[in-house]
């Protein structure tokens, strides 16, 4: 069994969130996790990196072909020149030694510590926003993208939230690290409308948060925020209807929010003006 105490604590903490070490291990380093702030940062780093990166993987999965690849594919002729035949090499059997097994077993193993160690260090939310502050934002794409993702909750209303609204204080916490954005949920229960939970989303490639409500009708609505640098004029409380989605638009603090709901909401601007001084 390796030793994890000669590798810097990231590879530790990788090791423990893949589950490669032993009972002995893992006590250890829990025992460190409890007296160690510093460690419970980093590792709670780490385990947010590889949800996010296993979530992305999961949802490339899922996306089909392009019709036009599947096209060029089937349309592609073979070549018209034979191609020659390369000389025949000798079959070498590739039988490796112990020391030779054990060292790539060590390469493996660091590469995947690298792995995981670059993605839980990866830029948060507050280094995005500074990084992007000097280039325009894409309002048009990021009002799209919370577009997008409005309608697939309509469509899905068994699935509509990661973590529940039961669970206040992982939402709070988990939302704050990953957007970079201080909020207050908003009691919407006087307008009829239940807090269901929370969901993290992508608009125009940066990290949105998104707070999800329903009626007793069936309806959803969704509070959408992420970090920002809108100009001072931004105009506040803009409506806008996409088909059946009606969006209002507000900036405030160096934070852009979008409502999302039904465009036959006739009070969708109020509500919005209720949640600005809420959230």
């Amino acid at each position: 069994m390796l030793d994890l105490r000669k590798l810097p604590l990231e590879a530790q903490l990788t090791a423990l969130l893949d589950g490669e070490v032993s009972p002995e291990q893992r006590h250890e380093l829990e025992q460190r996790l409890a007296s160690d702030e510093n460690a419970r940062r980093l590792h709670e780093k780490l385990r947010h990196g590889a949800d996010f990166g296993r979530r992305r993987l999961e949802d490339v999965l899922k996306e089909p072909v392009p019709l036009a690849l599947v096209r060029s594919i089937k349309s592609t002729q073979p070549p018209k020149t034979p191609i020659a035949q390369r000389a025949t090499r000798p079959q070498v059997k590739l039988s490796p030694s112990g020391p030779q097994a054990l060292a790539a077993a060590l390469i493996l193993f660091v590469v995947g510590c690298g792995i995981g160690y670059f993605v839980g260090i990866s830029p948060d939310a507050d280094e995005i926003a500074t990084t992007t502050a000097t280039a325009p934002a894409n309002t048009s794409d990021w009002l799209s993208d919370v577009t997008a993702y409005q309608r697939l909750l309509i469509r899905q209303p068994r699935h509509l939230v990661e973590v529940p609204a039961s669970q206040a204080e992982e939402i709070s916490s988990w939302l704050t690290t990953a957007i970079g954005v201080p909020f207050r949920v908003p009691d919407l229960s006087g307008e009829s409308w239940t807090f269901q939970g929370a969901r993290v989303i992508l608009g125009d490639s940066r990290p949105v948060g998104q707070l999800v409500y329903s009626n007793n009708d069936g309806d959803i609505i969704s509070i959408c925020f992420r970090k920002d640098a809108q100009p001072p004029e931004t105009d506040d409380f803009k409506e806008t209807i996409k088909d059946e989605i009606g969006l209002v638009t507000w900036h405030n603090a160096g934070t852009s929010y979008v409502l999302a709901g039904p465009s036959a909401e006739a009070a969708l601007d109020q509500l919005a003006m209720k949640i600005a001084t809420a959230i």
